[in-house]
Parts: C-alpha cells; sequence; structure tokens
C-alpha cells in the first residue's frame, strides 16, 4: 500500500518518509531525553521538521534494554502538554507506547498515530484505537523491555516475526482497524541477537505482510556499534547506512535520530531509483 491513514493526515509512502525521534525521558539509551520539557521538545520537533522529517515520534517511556516501565500518570503527565503544544505544526504526531490508557490520552490530546512495541496485545489497547482514525504502528517484540535481551532463541527469526505481525493485522482488521491505518515493525533491537538483526535487515522485504508497508527502526542502535565498535554517539555513519539500507530492502518508514543525514542519504537513494 503506497497510502496511510493517520489521523489528521493521509501519508504518501510511495516514497519513503522520515520519522523523528523525539524522546520525551530522563533516560533514553541515545542520551538525549527531554524529561517533558516542552519547549524543548517544541524546538526539537521544529528543527527536525527543516531537516527533513514527515513524522514525529514522541515518547515517553524508555523501551531500552533492562529499562522500568513508567507509571500510566507520569508518562499521560510528561506526553500530553507536548502532544497539544505540537498540534500547530503540519506533521503528524506519532506517540509510542504501550499502555491503553496512555494511547487513549494521546488521541485525545491530538495525536495522529500511536506506535506500539507491543503490537496492540495488551489487554485494552485494540479497543483504545480501533474506533479513531489514527495510523497503528505493530511492532513486535519477544518478553518486555527489561528482560528482552536475556538470549533471545528463534528457529527462524524472519518467519516468526512475520507470522506475528501477520496474527497482529488480522486481530486488528478483525476488530474494524482498516488496513490503510497499519504499518509494520519487526523491532531491531527488541528481543533479539545481533545475527538476528541483521538476518531481519538483510530479508526486510518479507515484514510487508500482505503488502502492508513496514517500518525499520534501527537508529543508533547495539546491532551497529557491535560492527563498529562505536559508542552510541558515534554511530551516525552506521545509522544512515542502516537506514539506507532497509529502504533498499522495502521500508516506507525510518525511525532516526538524525533527520538531516537520513534525508541527505534518502535523496541519492531516489536520485539512483529513478534514473534511467
Amino acid at each position: 500500500m503506497s497510502r496511510l491513514v493517520c489521523g489528521r493526515f493521509d501519508l504518501d509512502l510511495s516514497m519513503p518518509r522520515i520519522m523523528a525521534i523525539i524522546n520525551l525521558t530522563d533516560d533514553s539509551f541515545s542520551g538525549d531525553g527531554l524529561r517533558g520539557d516542552v519547549e524543548a521538545a517544541s524546538r526539537q520537533a521544529e528543527e527536525a521538521l527543516r531537516a527533513g522529517a514527515d513524522i514525529l515520534d514522541l515518547g515517553a517511556e524508555s523501551t531500552r534494554p533492562g529499562s522500568d516501565p513508567v507509571a500510566e500518570a507520569q508518562e499521560i503527565a510528561r506526553i500530553a502538554p507536548v502532544i497539544e503544544a505540537l498540534r500547530r505544526l503540519d506533521a503528524p504526531l506519532s506517540v509510542d507506547t504501550c499502555k491503553p490508557a496512555v494511547m487513549r490520552a494521546a488521541l485525545a490530546a491530538g495525536a495522529d498515530m500511536i506506535n506500539d512495541i507491543g503490537g496492540f496485545g495488551a489487554p485494552g489497547a485494540v479497543e483504545a484505537v480501533a474506533e479513531s482514525r489514527c495510523g497503528l504502528c505493530v511492532m513486535h517484540m519477544r518478553g518486555e523491555p527489561r528482560t528482552m535481551q536475556h538470549a533471545p532463541d528463534y528457529v527462524d527469526v524472519v518467519d516468526e516475526v512475520g507470522g506475528y505481525l501477520a496474527g497482529r493485522v488480522r486481530a486488528l482488521v478483525a476488530a474494524g482497524v482498516a488496513r490503510e491505518r497499519i504499518v509494520l515493525d519487526p523491532g531491531f533491537g527488541f528481543g533479539k541477537s545481533v545475527a538476528h538483526n541483521y538476518s531481519m535487515l538483510k530479508h526486510f522485504a518479507r515484514f510487508a505482510v500482505d503488502g502492508l508497508p513496514a517500518l525499520a527502526g534501527l537508529s543508533r542502535k547495539s546491532m551497529l556499534g557491535a560492527m563498529t565498535g562505536k559508542a552510541v554517539n558515534e554511530r551516525l555513519i552506521a545509522s544512515v547506512a542502516g537506514a539506507a539500507l532497509a529502504v533498499e530492502h522495502g521500508a516506507r518508514i525510518v525511525r532516526v535520530h538524525d533527520v538531516a543525514a537520513t534525508r541527505e542519504a534518502l535523496q541519492i537513494w531516489q536520485a539512483c531509483a529513478g534514473a534511467a
């Protein structure tokens, strides 16, 4: 599908889109958490849009390996004021949460998309989003952030992750969610080893289940540091290379920290793709 229904917006996915990460946490793995600061989030969002972002992804709970959950009330208190402040911008606002109560609060505040690392599998999650017009990013995660990297094991990671995503699509469609609202994310780094992550990247095209668009989020992740030996804040080149490879293998959205550099890489990719 080349169109994603996303709240106030209909996104054209005939060309790849950039989702900019806006961390409102105090313990982000990449060290860029804004602690719910509305003014700082507004400045970062405006800068991301000037650099070429198409979507803003707001997260108020860290999901790095080993992290502990945040209370619902705290997550809502961090994220609702930022959504309200950013509604003035001409860009879809995605909210990264796995809690149905936070989903409802985010939609009430004006969010256009819900990005759920739990694949809308929590009790009440499907009901929280089914009747809205918001876009849904359905991600695969094995386990939970606190324990997901404790010896993850698969017989065939690509088949198993793809099968999970297909099952979640069936559940959402059965609940009345239009397929045009759904984008799929195999969940790089969420309960996968380095080898699993690179297998998923190599075979990324297989995650476009039933023709639905797929999103790749590998910006600054440990799978990149494992190959380059670089620290989190030194993974710009690897992150851009990973995003470009994901797009080459079919990603329609890339979720990134470094918008300007990713935009330049995709401009080169587009020029090559459109060349005679």
